[in-house]
């Protein structure tokens, strides 16, 4: 939580040749010169980039041999099984690859994996669905990676399998990867370090359809794309960022009608969203059904054509969501409560039977959050302990469980997320051995913990006109962060807590007051005075409630103010 606030600095006379150059606020160029997009020919391809500059999809490793298998299918008239995964990613590319196979004129079914049954990855029960249904080809979707005796089996059952995955291959102690014995494996993880492709499952589904279809007749698939990739949080940078550029428009063309639908019972309908509104308005509820039920019904909501069942289908998910932030809020406040009677390392590792594992994810998120250290929290069932890991951006978590594999059964995931799955017994061993890793990596002065901050504002600089030119360097997320400002000596007239643990104040700097809300940050601010001083890190945004629009500063971190 005790983050050094460092604030950025930048040559004021290149900022003011930006600001000519370009005509946008100073304010605007100075953060987009401290990423490194420091020339007016660079800031108009980043502010408008376009199709044209996407990568080739042939340029993934499998690409082309899994495009020819799928040709096959289409020639021969063979049925195909889709199997995704239980999260937004995984229902997002299972319908992306579904629509292309239709579009080919394939005859496809789908197997999505209850987690609670079937758990994570590719599972035996989508070789049933395939011999059931006659199909002799099983494309994985945003899994697979690891599967390896579930794709033999397929094999000996006479099934092909194409592999495509964007978690972290494994390696063999000599450091060379390790793939199941797959027709094909389509994974951004086998090209070369410096060269790679941060797609996420969506994204590769979106390269696999473009790579089928052209460009031109995937278009549309771009708004399914674009809500797999803001949720599974991978860089916002190359062809992602475009990827959620080109997807916003559509959702806000109201191009679709599943997420009309979900816009509908999210609240969110009649204004524009942007890739906060997916995230906090309509991944969760996407989310929520493989946390607590059967993600299966998303992709019967994204394929289906059916106005009726779409919004009825939609309700159901709301429904779902509903019950999600009950089962998360109490999970998530006995784990603040955990932590205030205990000390922790350089990780947290919290663990309860009492936990509902459909949470332990975002419960996980929300602490690494606040605490920046890297988080484990596990649901205990019958001796075994299933927990989700969040991390932080200097460590990557998927190479930490594979120095301690030792005392794990399964584990998988990519840099700042994973799960995991180990006997209880073996749980104290693995925190210390993680503990050790984990100081190792961090002590090292290249990770300070510091909070980067892009400019200090007064309350006067924060406009409508500047958060919608701030809007055109988004979206917004890791590799392309939110702008972060700073203001001193902001004055609390007033706060309190509202909605699931939320802080809302009124804070006002000379004759200006704005409202500001920080989420999930009642329990740990609830000290502040009122009145009192305080120094703010804050992201600018324009509140929309009722049909009206505010500013509002949506509080990242604050301190008390110093004379």
């Amino acid at each position: 939580m005790n983050r050094k606030w460092l604030l950025k600095k930048t040559n004021r006379e290149y900022i003011d040749y930006i600001t000519r150059s370009v005509s946008i606020n100073p304010l605007t160029a100075q953060i987009l010169v401290n990423r490194g997009i420091n020339t007016p020919e660079r800031v108009r391809s980043f502010i408008d980039p376009e199709l044209s500059s996407m990568a080739d999809p042939f340029v993934l490793p499998g690409m082309k041999k899994a495009v020819k298998r799928i040709r096959r299918a289409a020639e021969s008239g063979e049925k195909v099984v889709v199997h995704g995964d239980y999260d937004a990613d995984g229902t997002t590319s299972t319908s992306i690859l579904l629509h292309t196979l239709i579009k080919l004129g394939i005859g496809c079914n789908y197997f999505i994996p209850n987690r609670f049954k079937h758990g994570y990855g590719f599972n035996t029960e989508a070789i049933k669905v395939a011999k059931k249904n006659g199909a002799r080809l099983i494309i994985t979707v945003d899994c697979g990676i690891g599967s390896f005796d579930e794709t033999s089996e397929a094999r000996r059952n006479g099934i092909d399998v194409i592999i495509t995955d964007h978690h972290e291959p494994y390696k063999d102690e000599y450091g060379a990867h390790k793939l199941p014995d797959a027709y094909a494996v389509v994974n951004p993880g086998l090209m070369p370090p410096d060269g790679q492709l941060p797609l996420c499952g969506a994204g590769i589904a979106l390269k696999i359809s473009i790579a089928l279809l052209g460009i031109a007749d995937s278009l549309e698939l771009f708004d399914l794309a674009a809500i797999g990739t803001i949720a599974d949080m991978v860089p916002l940078t190359g062809d992602n960022r475009l990827i959620i550029k080109k997807g916003l428009e559509l959702i806000n063309r109201n191009s679709r009608e599943s997420i009309r639908a979900l816009r509908e019972v999210a609240s969110v309908n009649g204004r524009q969203i942007s890739e906060g509104g997916l995230s906090f308005g309509i991944i969760p509820r996407i989310n929520a059904s493989g946390r607590i039920a059967e993600a299966s019904e998303v992709v019967r909501l994204f394929m289906s054509g059916n106005i009726d069942e779409t919004y009825r289908i939609a309700r159901v998910l709301d429904n779902n969501n509903a019950r999600r932030q009950r089962i998360e809020e109490i999970v998530f406040n006995e784990t603040l409560s955990m932590l205030k009677s205990r000390s922790f390392g350089s990780c947290i590792m919290l663990s309860s039977e009492e936990w509902h594992e459909g949470v332990v994810g975002i419960v996980a998120s929300k602490i690494a959050d606040i605490y920046h250290r890297p988080t484990f929290i596990f649901s205990v069932r019958d001796g075994i302990a299933r927990g989700s890991a969040r991390s932080v951006p200097a460590f990557d978590i998927c190479r930490g469980l594979s120095m301690c594999s030792e005392y794990l059964v399964t584990y998988g995931g990519h840099k700042q997320a994973a799960g995991l799955t180990l006997h209880i017994k073996n749980m104290r061993d693995f925190e210390l051995k993680m503990h050790e890793i984990i100081s190792d990596v961090l002590k090292s002065p290249d990770c300070k913990n510091e909070l980067l901050i892009d400019a200090e504002v007064t309350l006067k600089d924060i406009s409508f006109p500047l958060i919608a030119e701030l809007m055109k360097i988004g979206p917004f997320g890791p590799g392309n962060e939110e702008p972060l400002l700073a203001s001193r000596r902001l004055e609390v007239i007033s706060h309190k807590s509202v909605g699931n643990n939320h802080l809302k104040m009124r804070l006002r700097q000379g004759y200006r007051t704005l409202d500001a809300i920080g989420f999930s940050m009642s329990s740990i601010y609830k000290d502040i005075d009122s009145p009192g001083h305080i120094d703010a890190v804050f992201s600018p945004a324009v509140n929309e409630w009722n049909g009206s629009r505010s500013l509002q500063l949506q509080i990242k971190t604050m301190r008390p103010s110093t004379l």
